[in-house]
């Protein structure tokens, strides 16, 4: 039964409402039931703007989250025809939300199997992974939805309820924004050595725009563009996050090469010297330290591509002490080319007899690799010269892909010390999210020295730092004697890089001895005490070599058995005592008593070597 209701408005004007009758089972389908005014003008016919009322605009809530990454508390979108007209654009808006190295280009279903490539295809209340391309890694929801915000997760209830009330009328940060302070170096366009470091935090990053500004204060020049250290361009506040931890600031000018060197702003640890100077016995009075001036010849290789872009330095170690990192650098750019010989004078101080010299660069520029054939120092103040033959790589894609080597000096033709390759085990620790993407540093002391902060970048695993994995890595230098301590840290890039770190054993191949580092501690801004270096002395290795010879069991047991379980084969239980075959009845019934041929007897396992540890 239909209602019709007419009503006078202005003289000479009259409409007719209609009211139609309301379906039975509007309370079963509240979105598709719905009442509908008709309003009809004198004329009779309907005015267009009220024709859309009939096709109501069925809003879809949505949460989105990052491939991979459970530590991403997602992101819930209103998806309608009014906020989003093409597919295209929900990508471009999550770009801006979800951080990803190239922006959101794949939603899918939470375990990947299916994309989702039209907006009618997404369901509301549902959930979806993001990712910037096809390859799409599960991620846990359960836990993605019970972490809080990355820059709220270290704090107290307390300090999330403040926070809340002094940012409620603030804008949003950038996503991925981590929860302590991240350093980032900003160098001048074109001169390296004009540079800053600042703070990324909620102040100076509630857009990308406010940011540029903020920079323009701490350079003190118009900034209106920002570069990656190797020309690429840093469009977002984003990328600025998930950059390498330094960036180019520039006007209107285009990208200027130069050596940008992040290392020596952002290492957690210093290149660092032996002891403080050592007295001859006898002597009660303090000499004065003088200082030593020397020069220093590199010869480059001879054969193309053995030049390099970076920045060499070199630190020098005698009997007395060591000197400081010292960079060596020419004016005119051409330093360190193919074929060429370059000279330099140096100021340190009185190092005393020297026995090694640590040569290394900062792998930067367009062409960082680089073969030295060897270094030549001449003492001007005593006129003692020194030859040391290099003839090695220090590139990472050559040779054991280090780019820091030590050298020992020469003494009548051989060597004051012998050089040797260190075995480091890294262990992390069992706990949820104790792995680490950031870059690790090791430096190990001993009575002759140090190796200096050498970063670990090439595992025998194919992942480093995970949970509960022993990495292994193979750290060259001149023999320290006996080991001391260890200094280790990371430099707190990249998301999730709070590591906690179980032990380390670094053994010696000349001795055949093993030093114990036990650390158990989180290296995490946000975790235990905050830092991300620490300083460990030589402990009893006995917890160590009794996992490490447990590990080594299960390696060679399951290399000798593996053989058994390969795919198809058949595994049969023989009970000595019965004299037959274990069966395993269809019933659950369990016997010994069966025949070789029986088939209750026979079992076709799968590959699984975790089976033979269960």
């Amino acid at each position: 039964m239909d209602y019709k209701l007419q009503l006078s408005t202005m003289p000479g004007i009259s409409s007719n409402i209609f009211l139609s009758k309301v379906s039975s089972k509007m309370s079963e389908t509240p979105s598709t039931s719905f009442s509908m005014i008709r309003l009809t003008s004198s004329e009779g016919q309907v005015p267009s703007r009220h024709s859309n009322v009939t096709h109501p605009t069925v809003a879809k809530r949505i949460s989105f989250y990052k491939s991979g990454d459970p530590q991403f508390g997602g992101v819930r979108v209103v998806v309608n025809p009014r906020s989003f007209k093409t597919f295209d654009a929900l990508l471009d808006n999550l770009s801006r939300k979800v951080p990803l190295p190239f922006g959101v280009r794949n939603i899918s279903t939470p375990r990947g199997r299916h994309s989702i490539t039209k907006l009618e295809e997404l369901e509301d209340g549902e959930s979806y992974v993001c990712s910037h391309n096809k390859k799409v890694l599960p991620v846990d929801l359960d836990k993605a939805r019970r972490r809080p915000r990355p820059w709220l997760s270290s704090r107290s209830i307390s300090t999330h309820v403040k926070l809340r009330s002094a940012t409620a009328t603030m804008p949003t940060t950038a996503p991925g924004l981590f929860r302590a302070p991240r350093r980032l170096v900003v160098f001048r366009n074109g001169d390296p050595k004009t540079r800053r470091v600042v703070l990324l935090s909620r102040r100076i990053t509630q857009s990308f725009e406010a940011f540029l500004q903020y920079l323009t204060q701490v350079m003190q020049y118009p900034v209106a563009k920002l570069y990656a250290t190797d020309g690429r361009k840093v469009p977002s506040l984003q990328a600025v996050i998930l950059s390498s931890g330094a960036v180019v600031a520039a006007g209107r000018e285009p990208f200027k090469p130069g050596n940008y060197d992040i290392q020596k702003y952002l290492l957690p640890v210093k290149l660092p010297g032996i002891s403080h100077r050592v007295h001859r016995k006898g002597k009660a009075k303090i000499e004065k330290r003088k200082s030593g001036n020397w020069k220093v010849l590199i010869i480059t290789s001879d054969f193309p591509n053995a030049g390099t872009s970076s920045q060499v330095y070199i630190v020098l170690y005698g009997h007395c002490r060591s000197s400081a990192p010292i960079y060596l650098s020419g004016r005119d750019g051409t330093r360190f080319q193919d074929g060429h010989e370059d000279n330099f004078t140096i100021t340190v101080g009185d190092i005393g007899i020297p026995f090694k010299i640590r040569v290394g660069h900062t792998n930067s520029g367009c062409s960082p690799s680089w073969h030295c054939k060897g270094i030549e120092l001449q003492n001007m103040n005593s006129g003692q010269k020194f030859y040391i033959p290099v003839q090695r790589w220090l590139a990472q894609e050559q040779e054991d892909g280090e780019i820091c080597r030590e050298f020992p000096i020469l003494s009548k033709g051989q060597p004051v010390l012998p050089v040797t390759t260190y075995e480091v085990y890294i262990t992390t620790g069992e706990l949820w999210n104790a792995g680490t993407i950031a870059n690790v540093y090791l430096s190990i002391y001993g009575e002759k020295g140090d190796t200096g902060s050498r970063k670990l970048f090439r595992s025998k695993n194919s992942l480093k730092f995970l949970r509960g994995q022993i990495d292994t890595f193979f750290l060259e230098a001149v023999n320290l004697g006996v080991l001391c301590k260890i200094v280790i840290g990371h430099d707190g890039l990249g998301q999730g890089n709070g590591w906690f770190l179980e032990d380390v054993v670094v053994r010696d191949p000349t001795t055949n001895h093993e030093y114990a580092f036990f650390c158990h501690r989180w290296l995490d801004e946000g975790e235990d005490d905050g830092k991300i270096v620490r300083e460990i002395y030589a402990r009893d290795k006995t917890i160590f070599s009794v996992r490490k010879k447990l590990e080594r069991k299960r390696k060679e047991t399951w290399a000798a058995e593996r053989w058994k379980f390969m795919k198809g084969n058949t595994l049969q239980f023989y009970n000595k005592l019965t004299g037959g075959f274990v069966r395993l009845h269809p019933d659950g019934s369990v016997d010994a008593a069966g025949e070789q041929t029986d088939r209750y007897s026979k079992v076709v396992l799968p590959y699984d070597k975790n089976m033979l540890f269960v």
